[in-house]
């Protein structure tokens, strides 16, 4: 079997914002850029984000700043965030705004002609720049041509099975997976390898995710001696589609209560009154009549309880399902029709507009939307340098949803799209500048590399009749995660989940795939699975592990979180194949962001 060969300073697998953003920056660095996707270059899971791109560009609240950005991102992750990160990431957010502008990317507009912004939740300012509710495709759309006029080498469909260290297993050297349209082995050698892959929502039944989101980074740096951390924490978006089954789980932005949607249970009340924390008790709106003052543009009203953190906001509706107040289908009714003319929503949802009266033949400018949570983000990820985005193996970065460590327990929405646009850029350019100095590329362990082309081959080998179907495989994996490791835990389901889910992998050496190699689905669902099951194994770990409640992570049986584990964050390793689970503390931030959190913390405390 002919193997493909090709080389360059750095490969970065992913061509979502994160890839693209990390392309861009190490080939203005000089380096010589691959760009590697599963998908066609443009269809990445970017392009579903909707909402907007949060940073403090202070275009319609002059108050706001990175400070406030920061003590936002720090509060909405429960104070798990590494503080480094929180701090770059909101410094750094206008700036990568103002450069995609630069780029061509076309913004909503103020009447004054400056990036609009709007509203969303757990942001004391109107901060997310937007362009309707179609942000990330005109996100991708903008850094696409970018990269296309750097000259950078996309190579599409292409999916990554292994990533490769060097003969003396120190650093990495490469990458080796198959081209889907023809089914042939590909290596790609490089100085440096950037994860870009996005998360692993394909691990639960409902979610909002595209195919591509198999958690393919975290699985494979995990294997190649990289950590992880903070898998715990998987955030179910309050709002996705309910009706028809057939787009269950599908993304309603957030943009809908940031625009002045309202959420209702079947008697018609508005809910998220009874739902507000402790925490965000004199922040936010307790009486109608105010939440509507606010709506209306008055700046000395406080934004509705329907702008609470996302963890807040589908434990909320959640628990109205269960108590039996639940909309038809299961979930809660979200009005923007009863709120805004019809020339409004039609001007900032028109993607919703569409999206609902295509595919649930629902106008929403007349009538409610039936949402319930669904799988959207995972917060944990590759642990990185919080400045240079590399992780512990050499040569090997991450970025955006791969990574972990900005977002600590829970994040805010909007925080995605800077976070993609900020670290894929400190990503490429740290990556850039050290490739260059690399002269030649590292020798390949020839042993890996026959083991790798071994394993692609593997599903053809088994039997149809004694092996695993992987379609029938997934959808245990699908049920297995849904009922134990769900959006509520506790120890006595985490543990059948846990032993359920390494029953699973035992299972995977037989999954099998039959047919031609060109764009095979079974046999590309085999190794989406093997790293699906991965990345679920370590996230049930660290759940059993967290016993509290904090953030996303909601366990029944520890209600409330602790002092203690409000400092501690879990790793996962593997060591002799084996995972391993241990602590880290969360690091203090220094005296400045400390004196700035507390005196926060006294004003909000005193509301």
């Amino acid at each position: 079997m002919t193997l493909q060969i090709h080389e360059h300073d750095i490969i970065v697998i992913g061509a979502g914002g994160a890839g693209l953003s990390a392309a861009i920056s190490a080939a203005e660095k000089g380096a010589d850029v691959g760009v590697v996707c599963k998908s066609l270059l443009g269809k990445a899971h970017t392009v579903m984000a909707e909402g907007g791109i949060a940073a403090s560009l202070g275009n319609v609240a002059p108050d706001d700043d990175w400070r406030s950005h920061f003590l936002d991102t720090m509060k909405g992750g429960w104070g798990l965030n590494d503080f480094r990160m929180a701090e770059t990431h909101a410094k750094e957010a206008p700036e990568r705004v103002r450069e995609l502008e630069s780029w061509g990317a076309v913004f909503d507009r103020t009447k004054d002609g400056k990036i609009s912004q709007r509203n969303f939740g757990g942001h004391r300012y109107t901060r997310l720049a937007h362009v309707g509710d179609r942000t990330g495709l005109e996100l991708i759309r903008t850094l696409q041509d970018r990269a296309v006029a750097l000259g950078i080498q996309v190579y599409m469909e292409y999916t990554i099975t292994e990533l490769l260290k060097d003969s003396e297993d120190e650093k990495i050297a490469g990458a080796f997976g198959y081209w889907r349209i023809t089914g042939l082995p590909v290596l790609f050698r490089a100085k440096k390898i950037i994860l870009a892959t996005g998360g692993s929502g394909m691990a639960y039944k409902i979610n909002s995710s595209s195919w591509e989101y198999t958690g393919d980074g975290p699985a494979m740096a995990l294997r190649t001696g990289a950590e992880l951390m903070d898998m715990e924490f998987v955030q179910f978006h309050p709002t996705g589609m309910v009706w028809p089954k057939s787009v269950q789980g599908t993304l309603v932005t957030e943009g809908v209560r940031g625009e002045g949607g309202i959420l209702k249970n079947s008697d018609g009340e508005r809910f998220m009154f009874n739902y507000i924390p402790d925490a965000y008790v004199g922040s936010i709106a307790d009486t109608e009549e105010e939440a509507d003052r606010w709506a209306s543009g008055d700046a000395s009203a406080r934004p509705p309880p329907e702008l609470l953190t996302r963890d807040v906001v589908a434990r909320a509706i959640l628990n109205e399902v269960s108590e039996g107040r639940g909309s038809e289908h299961g979930g809660a009714y979200l009005d923007i029709a009863s709120r805004k003319s019809v020339e409004f929503i039609l001007q900032k949802l028109p993607a919703m507009y569409h999206q609902f009266k295509e595919l649930a033949g629902v106008d929403i400018t007349k009538d409610s939307m039936e949402v319930a949570p669904t799988c959207h983000y995972m917060m944990g990820g590759i642990r990185v340098d919080p400045d240079t985005q590399e992780t512990c193996v050499s040569g090997l970065y991450a970025s955006g949803e791969a990574a972990g460590g900005l977002h600590g327990a829970n994040r805010l929405g909007g925080n995605s799209l800077s976070d993609l646009l900020v670290f894929g850029n400190r990503a490429g350019i740290h990556a850039g500048k050290t490739a260059k100095d690399i002269e030649e590329f590292s020798e390949i362990n020839e042993d890996d590399l026959e083991n790798a082309l071994d394993h692609l081959e593997f599903p053809f080998l088994n039997s149809a009749d004694k092996g695993e179907h992987p379609f029938r495989l997934r959808e245990e994996l699908h049920e297995i995660m849904e009922e134990y490791v769900g959006i509520k835990r506790d120890e006595t389901g985490l543990k059948i989940g846990l032993k359920k889910l390494e029953g699973l992998k035992t299972r995977t050496p037989r999954l099998f795939a039959t047919g031609m190699r060109t764009y095979n689905a079974g046999w590309q669902t085999c190794f989406d699975l093997i790293n699906l099951i991965d990345v679920s194994i370590a996230i049930a770990h660290s759940a059993l592990k967290r016993k509290e409640s904090r953030g996303a992570h909601s366990r029944v049986d520890f209600p409330v979180p602790t002092e203690a584990l409000g400092k501690t964050k879990f790793i996962i390793s593997l060591k002799n194949d084996k995972v391993k689970v241990s602590k880290a503390s969360v690091p203090v931030p220094r005296k400045e962001l400390l004196d700035m959190i507390q005196k926060d913390q006294k004003k909000e405390d005193k509301k």
